[in-house]
């Protein structure tokens, strides 16, 4: 088996994954941490190689792992993040924009809230049906 085969393996994968398989960049570098390939795609798929949670991108570095295994060596990937992070969605988003903006206000509470002087008066005026049995505690003794 030739050396590159994890290089193969990732950009196969890879490309079969985004809508922009072009854009895909598999680099490999070997030191004495072991094998370490960098891969790079569009911003726009980011999102698609990294998967829900970062399911997929755990599944490509376990997948990595055994094919590491396989020839005794310890590979890892790392994903490059495109210049100013996380994407196209995320860069046209400022934290000072106000998101809620377009939203109608919420209607109105058809019942006050009850104040805490409210609350206790309430709560005796309520008595429990006749049916319901008060709990009993259990009896425990200590252990000897």
């Amino acid at each position: 088996m030739t050396p590159a085969t994890d290089q193969e393996f990732v950009e196969y994968v890879v490309r079969a994954i985004v809508d922009l398989p072009d854009k895909v960049k598999v680099e490999r570098k070997v030191d004495e941490m072991g094998v370490l390939i960098e891969l790079t795609v569009d911003p726009t798929d980011m999102g698609k190689i990294i998967g829900k949670e970062g399911r997929t991108a755990k599944s490509i570095r376990t997948l990595l792992r055994v094919l590491g295994a396989k020839n005794n060596a310890r590979v890892n990937l790392k994903i490059i993040e495109p210049e100013g992070g996380r994407g196209p969605a995320m860069a046209s988003e400022t934290p000072s924009e106000d998101r809620f903006a377009d939203k109608p206000a919420e209607t109105p509470v058809e019942a006050p809230l009850e104040t805490p002087e409210e609350a206790p008066a309430k709560a005796s005026a309520e008595t429990p049906p006749s049916d319901v049995q008060p709990i009993e505690e259990e009896k425990t003794t200590p252990l000897e």
